[in-house]
């Protein structure tokens, strides 16, 4: 039989405790200047809720590769933290002496510890139960507002790209990216088969895909400039939307489905309650045969929350089920969680399929590699 926790390959929910890894290639010269930095940024790392620890290492071999390895309650203050614009500000004096970086999280399943050294207190949080097994897919999203009124013209821009060479390498290759927006704010989607970082590289220095970037510089309203690594760096950094959650039924084939992205408006404060929420409900609805969504796959930044859900029936035709509340009290805890004067009152069925409409963000271009 086949457990829920196979069904999810990824999710920020589990309350497990996080392990994050930092991989850092420093420029010739930097190290003292990042030590310098580093001392700084631990102080203030340190007082951050969630946090229990980090270490600063360098390597035995190569005295520019750097590692820095941070433990956590769990993932869920983690990615507040990370996510926030305080992380941003707080990272900038890093930029200048780091050439290349890598993070990476995992949840703890297993640790072993010498039983002499053991202390009477254990660590907080708890391990993650069960493994994931997902399908060797990672999902990522970025997410940016376009200035009013050019929404028309930004959206002919990125529906007329050419796809760029889904193979990336021998163990890397894009699978699919879906492309949506809701009034000025563009969400694009990406599914990559091996390592996210190559493939956004990869993606990054096609002709086809910088043209179209560069097409779309004038109508930001964050100014970005892609020649200079800084800019392009706090831009991507910002427009980051993390997969938090992703489950999937059993059987289903792509030209079985229909792909929506719907955009839930949180009340402030509220975008990871919102995201959790959503999450389990759509758990609910992997563990049901007979249930018409397919997958399901949450982005959550702030109070930003994007559920991407493939479905088997038209979206209008299940309104609540589209929308992942089943029963009148997920509603009022949906309703709670939102922001009203965006989502009303969601307090009969009308209500309901008036958000839902208002929530469908449009589709501008949905592209899959030709064997995904």
């Amino acid at each position: 039989m086949t457990t829920l926790s196979e069904r999810i390959s990824q999710s920020a929910f589990d309350g497990s405790r996080l392990r994050v890894v930092l991989l850092l290639d420093l420029h010739e010269g930097a190290q003292q200047r990042f030590l310098e930095a580093y001392e700084h940024l631990r102080n203030q790392v340190a007082s951050v809720p969630g946090h229990m620890t980090d270490q600063l290492c360098q390597s035995i071999e190569n005295p520019s590769q750097w590692l820095i390895t941070s433990e956590w309650e769990s993932a869920a203050p983690f990615l507040t933290w990370v996510n926030s614009e305080e992380h941003v500000k707080m990272v900038q004096p890093l930029h200048s002496c780091v050439r290349d970086t890598r993070s990476l999280r995992f949840s703890v399943l297993r640790e072993t510890s010498n039983i002499a050294t053991l202390t009477p207190e254990p660590p907080k949080g708890r391990l993650q139960a069960n493994p994931r097994v997902g399908d060797g897919v990672v999902r990522h999203a970025l997410t940016f507002t376009v200035k009013p009124g050019s929404e028309d013209k930004v959206a002919e821009i990125l529906a007329g790209y050419t796809s760029p060479e889904a193979r990336v390498d021998d163990t890397t290759r894009l699978r699919r990216t879906s492309l949506f927006m809701h009034g000025n704010r563009v969400v694009r989607a990406v599914e990559v088969q091996g390592d996210l970082v190559a493939a956004l590289r990869h993606v990054s220095r096609q002709p086809e895909v910088r043209a179209v970037e560069e097409a779309v510089n004038p109508y930001l309203e964050q100014d970005r400039d892609l020649s200079d690594p800084n800019s392009a760096r706090v831009f991507f950094t910002r427009a980051a939307l993390p997969a938090v959650h992703h489950v999937a039924a059993h059987g289903s084939r792509p030209e079985d489905v229909r792909r929506h992205a719907l955009l839930y408006p949180a009340r402030e404060g509220c975008g990871m309650v919102l995201a959790r929420m959503l999450a389990r409900q759509d758990e609910l609805a992997a563990d049901d045969a007979a249930s018409p969504i397919a997958g399901s796959t949450i982005f959550q930044r702030d109070d930003i929350v994007v559920r991407l859900i493939d479905l088997r029936i038209p979206i209008d035709s299940d309104p609540v089920l589209s929308l992942g509340v089943r029963g009148p009290r997920k509603i009022a805890v949906l309703r709670r969680l939102l922001d009203t004067d965006a989502a009303g009152g969601l307090s009969d069925d009308r209500e309901l399929a008036r958000f839902l409409t208002r929530s469908d963000m449009a589709l501008i271009t949905d592209r899959r590699a030709p064997d995904a």
